[in-house]
């Protein structure tokens, strides 16, 4: 909702703040008081043109502020965060700084931002409706969601959303299928002779590290054995170590008859040296025998070794990757075998979640056109007493291509209208005149949910052209407009004015080198003065304050 507007130092206005409240508020004033200047300053806060004329003369540059409060959940605060801009307690400032020479600034919170950001800031926080500058419900964007809303299709729009989410993973995961069986026929050759060739070497998991360890040890077979013989002739049978020992083992057992406990821990020590020393030549004689059985070993593993790290050479990769090469190669030459079943199951699953999206979107367009007819039977009721009984609206709902097919589903949904009888219905914005144009976006804001939509709705002399009866109708459609948005209203219109909530006069004051607009909040005998003003012109009559007091209590 708008709360506040602060305008300097443009066109007419030197220095102007506002509060604004809920409900209907009117600005009215003679004509070339300024009414249109607070629009056009709106205007300018929620991203409009601006032009160096709007410059104040001798002023360097004009600035307008527009503050908004947003509850949580509203859209522009998603936009906000998306953009890394935070709200402050849930007030939120548009402010346009405009040059004399032309340039252009734009605020948010005090943040500096591109115009294009506060553009579509403004497009989710109000709409301005006039005879030459509407929005929002022109853009036939916009169309499709109001409907929705309208019909309350809630459910019937998540589930094609769902359907649609379904459909396109399916037919993602379908494509990329397709891409990879058809890289693989393309590959089969190439894979099918790299598995034959990894076939055949057959790595194995740590194999060069084994390899490598053993080639070691080959290499210095003639080493070991030379250590082995030595170790033989050390403790051989022939050699002095064995001698001691038996030397050894005949003196304790002469000597064990005289003193056994002492005795017998050393003899039973020798025995172990005797039984480890015997073990330790068993071993020796066992490396010299393996060393001097195996002298074709280590080449067999240098071949074996070099196969190895040429492969891994050939598909750049590790050694160690090579098992893992094999079974991905193997896999992919599964798939290509498999690729017939494989692709017709996920065809068959694309075409379920194609049928089910089409029966989702079949529903929600149903709804539309249902929909779409109570629209048109609900404005059918509000046009007469507009003064646009002549007039015909029209919700279309026309059927796209499959091609077009999005979480929206299979519907274009265009607002259209007719103000000749006999006429086909075309766009709004090109039938309609400006008078009539405002009236019929009065009808359709008035009888549309307002859910999704900006909080603050602006219209401009929506009751030009109009008087008697049809003015009451658009006062008292604005009023009840009133009651579920914040709606301002610049009008001419005693009507109208009388059903305000709250009133603003405009006036102009023409000094000597330059003219100044002012805006006053009227009290009640203000008003009752302002609207017998407007009924009678500069002389205002009793009868005009009587008539005045009349309509304030009609609309109150």
């Amino acid at each position: 909702m708008l709360t506040g507007l602060s305008i300097r130092n443009l066109l007419l206005i030197e220095a102007l703040d506002l509060q604004f409240e809920a409900g209907l508020t009117v600005l009215t004033g003679e004509t070339g008081a300024g009414k249109s200047i607070l629009l056009t300053s709106l205007g300018l806060a929620l991203g409009g043109r601006g032009d160096a004329r709007f410059v104040r003369r001798n002023a360097d540059r004009a600035s307008v502020s527009a503050s908004f409060e947003i509850g949580p959940g509203h859209p522009a605060g998603a936009l906000l965060a998306d953009q890394g801009l935070e709200l402050h307690d849930g007030e939120l400032i548009l402010r346009r700084v405009l040059g004399a020479d032309g340039r252009s600034r734009a605020f948010v919170n005090d943040q500096p931002v591109g115009v294009g950001l506060l553009r579509s800031l403004g497009a989710r926080l109000a709409e301005i409706h006039g005879q030459f500058d509407q929005t929002g419900l022109l853009d036939t964007a916009t169309h499709r969601q109001l409907l929705d809303n309208f019909g309350r299709h809630r459910r019937e729009r998540d589930a094609v959303a769902d359907a649609w989410v379904r459909l396109t993973e399916a037919r993602e995961a379908l494509d990329r299928a397709e891409r990879e069986a058809e890289e693989s026929r393309r590959d089969e050759d190439y894979l099918r002779h790299i598995h034959g060739e990894l076939s055949e070497l057959a790595p194995a998991a740590d194999e060069e590290e084994a390899l490598a360890a053993e080639r070691a040890r080959l290499a210095n077979s003639g080493k070991l054995i030379e250590v082995a013989q030595e170790a033989i002739a050390a403790i051989g049978p022939d050699s002095s170590a064995d001698e001691a020992l038996g030397t050894a083992a005949r003196a304790l057992e002469r000597a064990a008859v005289l003193a056994p406990d002492l005795l017998q821990p050393a003899v039973a020590a020798l025995d172990r040296a005797t039984i480890e020393l015997n073990e330790v030549y068993s071993a020796a004689i066992d490396l010299a025998a393996q060393a001097e059985a195996e002298p074709a070993r280590l080449e067999t593993v240098d071949d074996r070794l070099a196969a190895l790290r040429d492969a891994a050479r050939k598909h750049r990769c590790e050694v160690s990757q090579l098992p893992l090469l094999l079974d991905r190669i193997t896999e992919r030459l599964s798939s290509i075998d498999d690729r017939s079943g494989a692709l017709a199951g996920m065809r068959r699953q694309a075409d379920e979640a194609t049928l089910a999206y089409r029966s989702a979107a079949r529903t929600l367009s149903k709804s539309r056109r249902a929909a779409a007819g109570a629209l048109d039977a609900a404005i059918a009721q509000e046009l007469p007493p507009l003064k646009l009984d002549r007039a015909r609206f029209s919700t279309q709902v026309s059927a796209l291509d499959e091609r077009q097919a999005s979480a929206n589903g299979l519907d274009r949904i265009a607002f259209a209208v007719a103000t000749t009888p006999g006429a086909e219905p075309g766009p709004i914005g090109r039938i309609a005149s400006g008078g009539e144009l405002a009236r019929i976006m009065l009808a359709l804001k008035v009888v549309l949910a307002l859910d999704d939509g900006p909080e603050t709705v602006i219209f401009d002399e929506v009751d030009s052209g109009v008087g008697g009866a049809t003015a009451a109708a658009v006062g008292e459609r604005l009023a009840r407009l009133g009651e579920r948005a914040q709606v301002l209203v610049v009008t001419h219109s005693p009507q109208v004015a009388a059903r305000a909530r709250r009133h603003w006069r405009v006036a102009r004051a023409d000094l000597d080198e330059s003219a100044v607009a002012s805006v006053s909040l009227l009290g009640e005998g203000e008003r009752q003065e302002e609207i017998a003003r407007m009924l009678s012109g500069a002389a205002i009559t009793d009868e005009a304050r009587a008539a005045a007091t009349a309509l304030m209590a009609t609309g109150s």
